[in-house]
């Protein structure tokens, strides 16, 4: 719909009390502050538990704030169809919200990612359309989601790696709720880090950290096996779900962050395992590949670190994978050297403490 067209939409007193409620269960996550020891050195990883969202990932923070904010714009209007291309973390959130809202939901996604993400999708009543390789993969589901609104009426195209709201979701939430809660905990940041899927994450948790923290340093992160920040095209394949899709999302300015830190898949999955092993926290791979990513980001500094960065999801999305399988340790990954030592939990903050 052209943007003159657009006029605000004024909620019916249901979605308005429905938003109020699903805003109590998006966000506000605790801190998980685990010491470690690395190679002699100790720090801290400190880490929003993002599994503790209602649909159970980070990207219920985006997907709530892409809504509301398209809500006030106009350009999503009651008993619009929502249909969004997704790797399965924002299907399984905009089917959760969307569907607590009374949309229609439905969500193109590549057939090669885990049942659970699929199923999960289909359990919150929205329809999954899994597109091949041979159909385009990740692209090619962007490109269904086009056409599908080119071809129908009163369809709402979230368009995640090019929403400007995505990035404010996390520069209005995630990365405020972290400033409280270091402060909370009396920790000042070395680093921030965090794998690009979309990018929403890495480019809005830095402007809200670089305000309180002008020398911290903010890096994306992407799977050692599929470079594509560095390269800045798809190369490779790799066991992430979530980062590093086949293309740089138009969200991410790399100029406006640090250098891109890059961790093995494998090491990731040990990196998990290990976390779930040793001190209960039933992450997924990407949480691996982040707490990993904190460690890496950390040995650039003087003595003891802390680093932040964000749990994105739990391991029930990940039984399918090479999550519950062994996985071969080779001589160049981190986590055989690496001891969890303690576990520290920062309680929710209001923003303004």
């Amino acid at each position: 719909m052209p943007l003159e067209l657009l006029q605000p939409v004024t909620l019916p007193e249901t979605t308005r009390h429905r938003f109020t409620a699903l805003r109590e269960l998006v966000g506000n996550t605790p801190m998980l502050c685990i010491d470690y020891r690395y190679r002699g050195r100790t720090g801290a990883v400190c880490a929003k538990a993002e599994h503790l969202n209602l649909s159970g990932s980070i990207k219920d923070r985006m997907a709530l704030h892409i809504l509301e904010r398209a809500y006030e714009d106009g350009s999503l209007r009651p008993g619009d169809r929502i249909a969004e291309a997704t790797s399965g973390n924002t299907g399984i959130a905009f089917a959760a919200l969307g569907g607590a809202l009374g949309h229609k939901v439905v969500i193109y996604m590549p057939d090669w990612m885990s049942r659970e993400r699929m199923d999960l999708i289909r359990s919150y009543g929205a329809e999954v359309v899994s597109i091949s390789k041979d159909q385009g993969g990740f692209l090619g589901s962007i490109d269904c989601c086009r056409r599908l609104a080119l071809e129908q009426n009163a369809v709402f195209l979230p368009r995640q790696f090019e929403n400007e709201a995505n990035v404010e979701a996390h520069a209005l939430g995630t990365g405020p709720e972290i400033i409280a809660q270091l402060r909370h905990a009396g920790l000042i940041p070395d680093a921030f880090v965090a794998g690009v899927g979309t990018g929403g994450t890495i480019m809005g948790v830095s402007q809200s950290l670089r305000r309180a923290w002008p020398g911290l340093t903010c890096h994306p992160v992407e799977p050692a096996e599929s470079p594509t920040l560095t390269t800045g095209y798809k190369v490779g394949s790799h066991r992430i779900q979530g980062i590093s899709d086949e293309f740089i999302p138009e969200i991410v300015q790399l100029r406006e962050v640090d250098e891109v830190i890059a961790i093995h898949d494998g090491d990731s999955i040990l990196m998990a395992q290990l976390l779930a092993r040793t001190l209960g926290l039933a992450v997924g791979i990407s949480s691996g590949c982040n707490f990993l990513a904190a460690v890496t980001a950390a040995m650039r500094f003087e003595g003891k670190t802390t680093v932040a960065t964000v749990f994105c999801d739990d391991n029930k999305k990940y039984l399918s994978t090479g999550l519950l399988r062994e996985e071969p340790v080779r001589e160049d990954y981190m986590t055989p050297e690496v001891e969890l030592l303690d576990l520290r939990v920062v309680p929710r903050c209001a923003l303004n403490a």
